[in-house]
Parts: structure tokens; sequence; C-alpha cells
């Protein structure tokens, strides 16, 4: 018998609204980039939009819980952070499961302890290489590299009691990070694809990114991405998480 499984997507994001009718939401592109977990258990995918305040308050009611990436920062104050954490912990607390991306990589790191801040080396964009020499063994075989595509300037500076660096580059130190028995979070974006990534950084060339950081996002386009991968290890080593 399959087993079920719940994964609650918590949307704290929104792609520009002149990308969203080609591309989609967040949370269709997290379901789309975690269909090795579709493949081998039936998944039934719930989404809640966290802007609106739709914020669950009990950690049990998924299996799994994915932050989405969002323009904003994990620092700020606005009103659904701290219910955010709240849940963050409490799904710590009753052994579910969590991922977490750019934003809610950091979301988690912070709720745990640890620091995130603007970081001086400026925009990371594009799909970025980051070393796995410290990859865990109970996450399977290392991957030769971790190559994500990347949209961000913040970044987790101090790491909380009990998370491990699994991925890093001279750019981003802690790109993934691994708290055994609980999450696996990544500073990239595994769920965009090059063509979301690269209309993306369109998007914001000139306004938010400057033209220098556009060009060099658009010049890493040529790299393979690894996102696939990553999760069909997630789907392979869920009970490692």
């Amino acid at each position: 018998m399959i087993k079920s499984l719940k994964i609650g997507v918590l949307e704290t994001g929104l792609p520009p609204e002149e990308l969203a009718p080609d591309f989609g939401n967040y949370p269709s592109m997290v379901e789309n980039w975690l269909k090795p977990l579709s493949a081998q258990y039936d998944t039934k995918f719930t989404f809640y939009p966290v802007l609106s305040g739709d914020i669950p308050q009990d950690g049990a009611q998924a299996d799994i819980w994915v932050i989405t990436g969002s323009k904003f920062g994990v620092y700020e104050d606005h009103a659904w952070i701290a219910p955010l954490e709240n849940l963050i912990r409490d799904a710590k607390a009753k052994n579910a499961l969590m991922i977490g991306i750019c934003f809610g990589h950091q979301l988690i790191a912070q709720a745990l302890g640890g620091t995130v801040r603007k970081s001086d080396k400026g925009w990371g964009v594009g799909p970025h290489i980051y070393d796995t020499s410290t990859w865990p063994k109970a996450l399977g075989d290392t991957p030769a590299s971790l190559n994500l595509q990347a949209y961000h300037q913040d970044q987790v500076e101090v790491l909380p009691e009990g998370a491990q660096t699994i991925a890093s580059s001279d750019f981003c130190e802690h790109a993934a990070l691994w708290y055994p028995g609980f999450a696996i979070t990544v500073q990239g974006h595994p769920e965009f694809s090059k063509d979301y990534a690269s209309a993306l950084i369109e998007s914001r060339r000139g306004t938010v990114l400057s033209e220098a950081d556009a060009d060099q996002g658009q010049d890493y386009m040529s790299r393979d991405i690894t996102a696939p991968a990553l999760a069909e290890m997630i789907a392979a080593h869920l009970d490692q998480l």
C-alpha cells in the first residue's frame, strides 16, 4: 500500500504580476519540483497563502511543510512572520518535516536561533554552483555539486544549534542546511525553471537589479541545474531528513 503524505506549502511570496500568467505561482512550482515524492507516495498538496493571513497553527497538520521564497526579509516587521516562526518550532516539536527555499531557508534558521542579514556581497542571481564536500552520508551519495537558481541578497550568517552546512560557495557560506530528523533547506530556488529565472531577472533589470547583476545572472544560465536530483534525494531519504 502506498503511504499517504500531506504536504503543506506555505506561500510567503508572489511572482511578479506580469509573469504569473505564464509561469504560475510559487506553490505550483514547488509541487512540480517535488514530483518524485508523488511517484513514491500518495501526496496531497495544500497551499496556504500566508500573506493573506492563512497560517496554520498546528505543526502536525502536514507531514511535510515547504516554505517558499519571498521578496521580504525574515528580519522585517511583518505581522505574519512571528506566527510562521511559531509554526516552524511546533512542527519540529511534533516531528513533522520541513523544506525551506530561499526565504524559507532563512526563516527556519532564524526561528531556531540563527541569524540572517543582508550580505555585503550583494546580489546572487542565476545558477550558482555549491560545493558539497560536507554532504552527510545519511542523505545518500555525495553529489558532485549542488547547482541551483539563485535570487537573493540576504544570507544565513550564524547557524542555529543542530544545523549542519551541507553545501556552500565563496559567495554563500551556508547555501544548504540539514537539521537531522527535521529539515533540509536551501538558499537557492530548486523550483525555478530556467525560463522563469531568466524572465524574473529581466523583470527586475535596472530597478531591483543593476545592469551588471542582471547580465551576470543571464550569463550563468548556461550552467547545468541539479534541482531534479535534489528532489529525488529528498524522496529517497525522507526518513533521514
